[in-house]
């Protein structure tokens, strides 16, 4: 049976859904990973120990707070899958020449919002002594990239994405250090790196674009088994085949630390932490084995959903519709909240406050912060208060038909 929002969705919504035809399956997912999305950001400005260690460092983390950091690892390849989804089903109602133009302007303006308003929501400062490129710069880059490829014939579009992605992790072999001559480049192409631009100008790159074109390029090879009269049942074999076989894959790769990522496990002083260590594959840049674990439940969760019918699902789906004006608020409303509680415990007015990156991250210092158990709290409290804006928003999108509302 397949999900849609007549089954998931009370009247009064349906009422003021766009004429634009939704997947629910794929908003659901979004807006599931979406969720846990701002756990792991509501853990970078709560946790005392955010940014004292990395959470995957199996010397000092705990299994819990390993955990944490993990869960939301598949917050962003499911995003940029089913971004490369959403590009092949809007292609039923666009031509390509119109759907070439949407990726390119949607692509330049999710860059310059990344630089600017994202900035601004993490750091709450225009020193721009540094900028932190994240995943809506990688979207915005693959999707002006992806403004040519969707020219191409489908199965070079799917060609394509299969090289990057079980490909480009031999480039790894490729590591150029500071003061080579193409460093700048590769950074934002392929190696993550912390590079100075200009003088007084440095960028941080956790995300360099390539290994998520890939992604994107699949997505939208995936978004075919989405199209209008696509068979139900089908998609839903497909989906669960190819979600196990993505899984059977990583296990087989890693068991034996055969290829496709640059950290291989290693036994560690008890079971669980070699599990741990299993599992704990490079994200920046996405490796092959991080794709493959992530992405494999994600299609298998997407498959079952299309026998679900359960008004639970709501807040997701809405959540889903509406993931950039979501992004954007809880950037602001943690950090906003975080900033607060500080000076509130410590006394200090805003203008004490130093908001350049060496005394700390965006105004919090370096050892501040609560229990991880505070960070959860912060997490429900904001996904809350949030919940009712996107409902909103939502609506409102649904009721008007301002060109702005496509690129937000």
């Amino acid at each position: 049976m397949n999900l849609t929002y007549t089954q998931v969705l009370p009247r009064e919504t349906l009422d003021v859904l766009t004429e634009k035809p939704r997947i629910a399956t794929i908003d659901i997912m979004r807006g599931i990973v979406m969720v846990l999305m701002a756990l792991d950001h509501a853990r970078d400005f709560y946790h005392e120990d955010a940014f004292q260690y990395d959470p995957t460092n199996l010397e000092r983390t705990t299994p819990i707070l390993f955990l944490t950091r993990f869960i939301t690892h598949f917050c962003a390849p499911t995003f940029v899958l089913l971004a490369g989804t959403a590009v092949r089903i809007s292609q039923q109602r666009k031509t390509k020449k119109e759907l070439s133009w949407f990726l390119l302007s949607r692509g330049l303006w999710l860059i310059l919002l990344e630089v600017t308003v994202v900035r601004f929501s993490m750091f709450f400062q225009f020193y721009y002594d540094v900028t932190i490129f994240q995943v809506i710069w990688a979207i915005g880059f693959c999707m002006v990239v992806m403004a040519a490829i969707i020219h191409l014939p489908f199965r070079a579009v799917l060609a394509l994405g299969l090289i990057i992605t079980f490909g480009h992790d031999v480039l790894h072999l490729v590591q150029l250090q500071p003061g080579d001559r193409f460093l700048i480049p590769w950074t934002f192409i392929h190696q993550s790196n912390f590079i100075q631009l200009f003088p007084g100008v440095s960028a941080m790159v956790p995300y360099p674009f390539l290994p998520w074109l890939g992604i994107l390029l699949l997505g939208y090879c995936l978004g075919e088994w989405y199209t209008k009269g696509f068979d139900v049942s089908m998609r839903k074999k497909l989906l669960l085949r190819t979600g196990v076989s993505a899984i059977f894959l990583f296990v087989l790769l890693r068991t034996f630390n055969l290829y496709g990522d640059p950290a291989p496990w290693i036994e560690q002083k008890d079971a669980v932490y070699t599990f741990l260590s299993f599992i704990n594959v490079t994200k920046y840049p996405v490796s092959l084995q991080y794709t493959l674990l992530t992405l494999g439940p994600v299609l298998i969760i997407l498959s079952w959903l299309e026998k679900v019918n359960s008004a639970a699902f709501r807040p997701f789906a809405i959540i889903g519709r509406v993931p950039l004006f979501y992004y954007i608020l809880h950037f602001y409303l943690l950090h906003l909240s975080a900033i607060v509680l500080y000076t509130i415990r410590t006394d200090k007015g805003w203008t004490e406050i130093d908001f350049h990156l060496s005394a700390g991250f965006g105004g919090l210092p370096q050892g501040y912060g609560y229990p991880l158990v505070g960070a959860y709290i912060a997490w429900i409290l904001v996904v809350l208060f949030l919940y009712p804006f996107c409902k909103w928003y939502n609506n409102y999108k649904g009721t008007h038909k301002h060109w702005w509302l496509s690129y937000l």
